[in-house]
């Protein structure tokens, strides 16, 4: 019968009502209607012209040739979703990566612990992660996903889904308290020394805020990071303006009053719309964006706790 038989997937219907005994059970097992069932083994035994069950009240009974061609037909089964795997592989080495771009301080143990537990998970997943503080080009192609911090993203080409807020406030070493003292709100700060961000990261963050109140003259450290500028406060060079989150990794450093409100921040995961078109980004992004913020929240708090006892209350 060369040529005759190419209805391959006829043999997994085969194989349900043969390890199921009915065409019932058999129908549930696949998904599919029972009279689509019998359909599909009456067209098999016709394509082979064998018989492959006995029909009676108590369901259907393979027949000795049917047993005979089950290892047959299970080598077949096995040799399908062997195609199928490799293809599935096939398909993952050719993903392109996803490039992620952010400031060096997001590229944190909480996330590179997130994006491992992914990779674990997704293994033909590859990533480029890209270190900038530059806003890249998601739209125009320069990246597929972004964390950027704004207090709001006006570019409407972006996918964005907000993460955190993001609260900061003046931070110094414990030498720099020691032997000068912290300013417990803008009516202290004559007499200090500050370290700030030039350029300034945002036009309406704690640097530009702390900018409008200090002189010139105050200021002993310019940087253009917050790595740059942690380095300066934890050196006790001078006071300068920290996210909260980030100096919870700064032990050594001590806040000088609660996070000022109106400066409050909020952290986006940003996706370009061609990115997302592709099934692994929105695997990511699903995956990502819920455990950051938990971990973001438990990070966060763990510094509030040690800070507790350092600084006062808004109404003190």
């Amino acid at each position: 019968m060369t040529g005759a038989f190419d209805d391959w997937s006829g043999l997994r219907v085969f194989l349900a009502v043969l390890r199921c005994g009915s065409t019932l059970a058999a129908s549930r097992d696949l998904g599919m209607s029972q009279p689509t069932v019998t359909r599909r083994i009456d067209a098999l035994e016709h394509s082979l012209s064998l018989k492959l069950f006995e029909r009676d009240t108590r369901g259907f009974r393979p027949t000795r040739d049917a047993l005979r061609l089950q290892p047959l037909a299970e080598a077949v089964e096995q040799a399908m979703a062997a195609f199928v795997d490799g293809a599935t592989a096939a398909r993952q080495t050719m993903l392109e990566p996803i490039r992620i771009t952010a400031p060096r301080l997001n590229f944190s143990p909480l996330f590179t612990a997130i994006l491992a537990e992914f990779s674990a998970q997704h293994p033909g997943v590859r990533f480029g992660l890209i270190s900038s503080y530059a806003l890249l080009d998601l739209a125009g192609g320069e990246a597929d996903v972004a964390i950027r911090i704004a207090r709001r993203i006006s570019d409407e080409r972006l996918i964005c889904s907000k993460l955190t807020d993001v609260t900061s406030t003046l931070f110094a070493s414990r030498g720099y308290a020691e032997t000068r003292g912290l300013p417990r709100s803008e009516r202290d700060f004559a007499g200090h020394s500050f370290v700030v961000y030039d350029p300034s990261p945002s036009p309406d963050g704690l640097n530009a805020w702390l900018m409008k109140r200090i002189s010139p003259d105050q200021i002993v450290s310019r940087s253009q990071d917050a790595e740059s500028v942690c380095a300066a406060i934890a050196a006790g060079l001078g006071i300068g303006p920290v996210p909260t989150s980030l100096a919870v990794d700064y032990p050594a450093m001590m806040p000088c009053f609660p996070p000022p409100q109106e400066v409050t921040v909020h952290s986006w995961l940003c996706i370009a719309q061609d990115a997302w078109r592709r099934p692994e980004v929105k695997a990511f992004a699903a995956f990502f964006a819920p455990r950051f913020r938990e971990g973001y929240a438990a990070h966060k708090a763990e510094g509030e706790r040690r800070w507790a006892l350092t600084i006062p209350s808004r109404s003190s």
